[in-house]
C-alpha cells in the first residue's frame, strides 16, 4: 500500500512532535502581535503615596516663594543651616547638595533638594525629626553618628555605583541631545534612572552580563527598545507629533528634522538584525544616542502639550517621568498631575517611576557629570533642518 510508512511509529512521533512545535511557535507570535496592537502590554501605573507632598512642595516655590532682597538672605542662611543639618547625619548628601549651591547660587533649587531629603528623614529617622524642632529654635546640637551613606536607600546598593559609571560614559550622546533639543541632559537622565534602576531586580542577568562586569547599561530589544525602554507606538508616535503642526504636542518647526531616516548609515548589528529601521537606531550596543533623543523629545512633545493647555510642568521632573513611563495616552493637563508610573521594587522597597525620578534629580547625584541647568528646557543650540542632515554618531 502506498505510503504506509506514514503509519509507522519511527515517523508518526516526530512528525506529531513538529506539527504541534510549529503550532505553539505561530501561536506564541499571534499573542505577541495582538498584545503589541492593543496595548495590552501598557503599564497601568499607580499613584505615588507621597503625591500629595510633590503637590505641596511644587505649590509652596511656585506660588509663595518671595524672591526680594530680604527674603533672599533669609532663604540663603536657611539653606546653610539646613545643610549642617543635614550634614550631622548624611555627609554624602549634604555635600552634593552644597556643591550644587555652591555652582549655582539657587536658593530655591537648594531647598528643593533639602525637602527631598525631609521627605525621607522626617518620616523615619525621630532624632533627625527632633532635630529639626531644635534648630526651628535656634538649637542644632545632636548625638546622632553620622554615616558615609545616602538618606535614598536605593542609591546604596552596588548596583547603583555601576550605573554611574556605565551613564557617565554616554555623556557625550547626551550632551549631543542637548545640543540639538534643550532639553536639560540631567532631566533626560531621570528618566533613564527610572528605566535602568527596576531591570536590576527584573532583569539580573542583564546586570550580572553588561552593567556590572562592564559597566554598560541594559539594553532593552523586546516590546520596549534601548536604554530608556521607549515602545514600537510611541517612538511612532514621537516621530508624527514633530510633524504634525496642529497637534498640542508640536514643539515647532525647529524640531521637524530631527528624526528623519537617512540612507547613509548602516544600523544593523547582531543584536537588531530583524528588527526595522527606526528600532534598530534605538537598539545600539554603544551608542545609545537615539535612546537619549527620543527620550528628549518626548519630555518636549509633552511639555508643550502642558504648556498649551495652560497647566507648565517645566519643574516638575517627576511628573515628566512619571508620563514618560506611562505614555501619551495618559497625559491629560490638569491642575493636579499625580506622581506615579510603574511599581517595581529595589531591595524589598517599593517605589515607583515618578518618585525614583524625584530622588535623583534632587539629591544632586551626578550632578559633577549631569550638572542642573537654569533651565529644563532651553533653546536648542544646534538646528537640523532636512538640508543639513547627516549622520549623527
Amino acid at each position: 500500500m502506498k505510503f504506509s510508512f506514514l503509519r509507522k511509529k519511527w515517523f508518526k512521533i516526530p512528525y506529531t512532535i513538529l506539527l504541534y512545535g510549529f503550532a505553539a511557535y505561530g501561536f506564541i507570535l499571534t499573542v505577541t502581535y495582538f498584545a503589541v496592537k492593543f496595548n495590552w502590554t501598557n503599564e497601568n501605573g499607580s499613584i505615588d503615596a507621597n503625591n500629595r507632598y510633590f503637590a505641596e512642595m511644587h505649590n509652596k516655590y511656585n506660588q509663595s516663594f518671595k524672591v526680594d532682597s530680604v527674603s533672599m538672605v533669609r532663604h540663603r542662611f536657611e539653606v546653610l543651616n539646613r545643610i549642617m543639618l543635614v550634614n550631622e547625619f548624611y555627609p554624602k548628601n549634604a555635600d552634593y547638595i552644597f556643591s550644587v549651591y555652591n555652582e549655582n547660587k539657587d536658593e530655591k533649587l537648594a531647598l528643593r533638594m533639602l525637602d527631598a531629603v525631609d521627605l525621607q528623614l522626617l518620616k523615619k529617622n525621630k532624632a533627625y525629626r527632633k532635630a529639626v524642632s531644635k534648630w526651628k529654635h535656634k538649637q542644632q546640637k545632636t548625638s546622632q553618628k553620622a554615616t558615609g551613606l545616602s538618606v535614598f536607600e536605593w542609591m546604596n546598593i552596588a548596583e547603583w555605583q555601576d550605573f554611574k559609571q556605565a551613564v557617565t560614559k554616554d555623556k557625550k550622546y547626551i550632551d549631543s541631545v542637548y545640543h540639538v533639543t534643550g532639553v536639560e541632559p540631567r532631566l533626560i537622565i531621570t528618566c533613564l534612572v527610572g528605566e535602568q534602576i527596576r531591570l536590576f531586580n527584573s532583569s539580573r542577568e542583564s546586570y550580572k552580563r553588561y552593567i556590572g562586569p562592564l559597566k554598560m547599561l541594559a539594553l532593552e530589544n523586546h516590546l520596549s527598545y534601548g536604554v530608556t525602554g521607549i515602545k514600537n507606538g510611541t517612538a511612532i508616535m514621537i516621530e508624527r507629533y514633530l510633524k504634525e503642526q496642529n497637534s498640542p504636542f508640536y514643539p515647532g518647526e525647529k524640531y521637524e528634522a530631527l528624526l528623519d531616516f537617512d540612507s547613509i548609515t548602516n544600523y544593523t548589528t547582531k543584536a537588531n538584525d530583524t528588527l526595522n529601521v527606526r528600532l534598530q537606531r534605538l537598539v545600539q550596543w554603544e551608542n545609545h544616542y537615539y535612546s537619549y533623543l527620543y527620550t528628549a523629545l518626548f519630555l518636549r512633545e509633552i511639555k508643550t502639550q502642558w504648556e498649551k493647555a495652560g497647566y507648565p510642568i517645566d519643574d516638575r521632573p517627576e511628573i515628566l517621568a512619571s508620563l514618560f513611563n506611562l505614555g501619551f495616552q495618559r497625559s491629560v493637563p490638569k491642575s493636579d498631575p499625580a506622581v506615579g508610573g510603574s511599581v517595581y521594587k529595589i531591595k524589598d522597597m517599593e517605589y515607583t517611576f515618578g518618585s525614583v525620578a524625584y530622588e535623583f534629580y534632587y539629591s544632586g547625584e551626578l550632578a559633577d557629570v549631569f550638572p542642573y541647568k537654569k533651565k529644563s528646557f532651553d533653546e536648542p543650540r544646534t538646528v537640523i533642518t532636512p538640508s543639513s542632515l547627516k549622520t549623527r554618531e
